[in-house]
């Protein structure tokens, strides 16, 4: 991979371009919370070459909400539960979107 492909994927969402360190400090955290959603299962960073891990941004964004949760007092498995659930139901609705639109188009005199 060059250069240049490495920074095209900077844009990508699921490319693990976070260091644990750097993670921990832009959620304002520490090294230990991201350990323990990882032990949770929340997330499962990729690991390098060297073995360190490394996060998405689509992981730091579901890391930022299971601190949202902690910081509120809810207890951190229970926290990444809720996330989970709440990620699972995004995409339920995404895909009951799709079907809607698809079932719409098929028959567009069915939807008035």
């Amino acid at each position: 991979m060059t250069a240049d492909d490495s920074f095209g994927r900077l844009d990508d969402d699921d490319y693990p371009a976070y260091t644990m360190g750097r993670a921990a400090e832009m959620l304002g955290t520490t090294q230990g919370f991201l350990r323990a959603i990882g032990e949770a299962r929340l997330i499962t960073p990729l690991r390098s070459a060297g073995g360190h891990r490394r996060y998405s941004r689509y992981q730091l964004r579901i890391a930022a909400r299971a601190r949202e949760l902690v910081d509120q007092g809810t207890p951190i498995e229970a926290a990444c539960r809720i996330v989970i659930l709440e990620d699972q139901l995004e995409e339920a609705q995404r895909i009951n979107a799709e079907y809607r639109r698809a079932a719409e188009s098929a028959n567009p005199t069915a939807a008035t």
